[in-house]
């Protein structure tokens, strides 16, 4: 007699969250989302998805989250954590991203779930020097990486690799730079998009990074359920996109003309302290700040080899997944 299988998903009003529930429940899976009560985004989740209320740095709200009838295969897919380019400490960010992967975990241990797929990121990865490679660590130090994201990423990583160890079955994937359409809220991609289609950008800037779609890397994270080894690392990336291409690309698409100036980096960061503040005073998100400039100047060559080899992950080009943002932001009136 063939067991029943359910997926519980953490974070599931994301980007990714979103992305990954579609897909599952196109292919006929039960799904159970945690959210935060009053989560306004709570409505996009699909009709089909049992929604279960609580929250991931609360252990006693995820009782009701973990429990499922005996017989049933239980496969986490651990998205919740907060992203964050300030290089401020933030006492939610690391309680989210630290102490509710913990929270989570121990709850996977404690319900003898069947998997774990925990979401990471490149950046939990410490950087290697430019013209290197980078691939699949199997230890992870806050220490050896820069930043608050990176660091509690890196810090809850061990964490459930360490719970693999003492008999969980787990699988880590870390993203890269995650774009595409379906975005539930205006992220730094999105951002991006939008300024340019308002051709507001006066200057680009020297730099780039690996930006990977959406829906490929919520394809790899379902196919890791099922045949990501325990105990393994997978880097879900595509390729690196030069702010400069990125311009090119969107002009290809739009015929709106963008920036053919790029700033070196030195002279942008010149102008960061008068940058950062009209923000403050405006209250606005700035579409760069300290850390992001940072990232694009950092070794960005990820090898995603193994992910393909063992998950089947595949990548489309990344003028596909910009042109399909672009009209998904005009079908929702984003753009016009």
């Amino acid at each position: 007699m063939q067991k029943h299988e359910i997926y519980l998903v953490t974070g599931a009003t994301g980007h990714l969250g979103l992305t990954i529930i579609t897909q599952l429940i196109a292919d006929g899976k039960k799904v159970r989302a945690l959210a935060l009560s009053g989560d306004k985004l709570n409505s996009r989740l699909p009709s089909e998805v049992e929604i279960c209320y609580g929250n991931i740095i609360d252990p006693s709200s995820l009782e009701e989250f973990f429990r499922v009838d005996p017989d049933t295969d239980v496969f986490v897919i651990h998205l919740a954590g907060i992203v964050t380019t300030s290089l401020e400490y933030q006492q939610i960010v690391y309680d989210v991203n630290v102490k509710g992967t913990r929270n989570i975990t121990d709850a996977a241990i404690k319900h003898n779930v069947t998997k774990l797929v925990h979401v990471s990121s490149v950046h939990a990865i410490p950087e290697k020097p430019k013209g290197e490679v980078i691939r699949e660590v199997d230890h992870f130090d806050k220490d050896l990486v820069y930043g608050l994201y990176g660091q509690t990423k890196a810090e809850a990583t061990q964490y459930v690799l360490d719970a693999g160890k003492k008999g969980l079955d787990v699988t880590v994937i870390h993203p890269t730079g995650i774009c595409g359409p379906n975005s539930p809220s205006n992220n730094r991609s999105a951002q991006l998009v939008i300024t340019c289609w308002c051709s507001k950008m006066p200057t680009g800037v020297v730099g780039g990074f690996d930006f990977v779609d959406v829906r490929d890397v919520a394809a790899g994270i379902i196919a890791a359920c099922k045949k990501g080894r325990k105990g393994e690392c997978y880097i879900l990336s595509n390729r690196y996109i030069s702010i400069k291409e990125f311009f090119r690309t969107f002009e290809d698409i739009t015929g709106k003309r963008q920036p053919r100036l790029m700033a070196p980096m030195w002279l942008v960061k010149i102008f960061m302290p008068s940058y950062d503040l009209f923000y403050k005073l405006t209250k606005r998100t700035p579409l760069f700040s300290t850390q992001s400039l940072h990232i694009l100047t950092t070794n960005s060559l990820f090898s995603s080899d193994k992910a393909r080899h063992e998950l089947g992950y595949t990548t489309r080009p990344f003028k596909e997944t910009l042109a399909d943002t672009i009209e998904w932001m005009k079908k929702e009136g984003v753009i016009s």
